[in-house]
């Protein structure tokens, strides 16, 4: 372990989370379209999560060498910006970067017009960007099933195309909400994306600036719910958080519902309580929100839930691996989590027998293992193998843990 840290409370958490990071979805979403404005317009409440700030310098960099490190929304937008753009780069990132492919975007790229090719690997990063001599086609077809960070970096950039673009997504479309939110942010910046079913057009089009603020994140709160339904006594406030968000994540509070927690929208924000009553099996589809995973099924292991979830393919090309990584760190706690035909199923522990007195759990250099797992201090003393992997996506995550109550060495 280089960096660990160990967390446990007495089961009661209260106050308010008061460095709950902005939307880094959204955050970096107005970055690309405000660099495509060529940096006009007044954006407010950016993210402070280390994606973001990368996102902030690399978009501005005269350098060649691009190192989008471990950020996939860094590395696929970046990617699509560059290439239209007729940028001269060449994109790499971590040794995982490298193993996480992208031959989707890149064959996509070229039938438009760009010159690409891998610098290593074929179909993974580390890629160079040779111009972008003139637009060949204004149709593509692509997979709905692949990141909707490929196709939300497409949607983007498509304005600048000359022909405009029209998208044909084949198969089931996975992050479907992701892709709204993309269509919805261009929106307000002046383009105006049609997405009906399949199929997505967009115009050429010049984008307007138009202020705007980003809101809190809804992946970062549910993190705060899981504590809640955990919890012997929870009375958390998120502040500035509102049901009405473009963040597909906030259905997170519907999930957690069925798990005894109650969200109660107060004027400031939104307050979480648990201890309400639980549904004896959970079954959620996670392909509009994949990073719910590791939030959910964590909670539902401890409080003896058994699951059946879907739509979780996608995690197999995140940071690590997280199907794996969940079933590795859910069996320390007595829970299974098993692949059947088109599902997982999850058996808990059972919920009569005591969970260890402590728990090492591995993050695998996973910002979302590390939070996902955090609430399970609230009944027992947690290990973490590597605190700083929380600058990813929410830097003061340790800082709002302590002020409502947790105890942190």
């Amino acid at each position: 372990m280089s960096n660990p840290i160990t967390i446990s409370s007495e089961g009661i958490i209260t106050g308010v989370v008061s460095r709950l990071p902005s939307s880094k979805s959204l955050s970096n979403r107005a970055l690309i379209i405000q660099a495509m404005m060529g940096g006009e317009g007044k954006l407010e409440n950016l993210s402070d999560a280390n994606d973001t700030r990368l996102m902030q310098r690399l978009l501005h960099t005269p350098n060649e060498v691009i190192d989008a490190e471990d950020a996939g929304t860094v590395m696929r937008f970046l990617t699509a910006f560059f290439s239209i753009t007729g940028k001269k780069k060449v994109l790499t990132g971590t040794a995982r970067m490298q193993q996480r492919p992208i031959r989707e975007l890149v064959d996509a790229l070229r039938t438009l017009g760009a010159s690409i090719s891998y610098e290593a690997a074929e179909d993974y990063p580390p890629l160079r960007l040779h111009g972008f001599p003139a637009q060949q086609v204004n149709t593509l077809s692509i997979r709905g099933d692949i990141s909707s960070q490929f196709i939300s970096a497409l949607m983007m950039v498509a304005p600048a195309l000359p022909n405009g673009l029209t998208l044909s997504l084949t198969g089931r479309v996975a992050s479907r909400p992701y892709i709204e939110m993309t269509a919805a942010l261009m929106g307000h910046f002046g383009v105006n994306p049609r997405f009906d079913g399949q199929v997505i057009q967009i115009p050429t089009g010049t984008y307007r600036p138009n202020p705007y603020r980003v809101e809190p994140d809804w992946s970062a709160a549910s993190y705060w719910f899981a504590m809640a339904a955990l919890a012997r006594k929870a009375s958390l406030l998120l502040p500035g958080v509102i049901r009405t968000s473009l963040q597909g994540d906030q259905v997170i509070a519907d999930i957690m519902s069925q798990l005894g927690v109650q969200a109660t929208a107060e004027a400031d924000g939104l307050r979480l309580s648990g201890g309400g009553p639980r549904v004896e099996k959970l079954q959620v589809d996670f392909s509009g929100c994949p990073d719910m995973a590791q939030t959910v099924l964590p909670v539902c292991a401890v409080l003896g839930v058994p699951g059946e979830f879907t739509g979780m393919e996608s995690l197999r090309i995140k940071e690590t691996d997280r199907v794996a990584a969940l079933q590795k760190e859910l069996a320390k706690i007595g829970a299974t989590l098993t692949e059947q035909p088109g599902r997982w199923e999850l058996v808990p522990r059972n919920p009569g027998n005591p969970l260890p007195p402590s728990v090492q759990i591995s993050t695998y250099e996973d910002h979302r293992m590390a939070m996902g797992f955090a609430p399970l201090a609230t009944r027992t003393r947690v290990t973490l193998d590597e605190r700083t992997v929380v600058r990813k996506s929410y830097p003061h995550f340790w800082e709002d843990l302590a002020v409502v109550g947790f105890q942190l060495g």
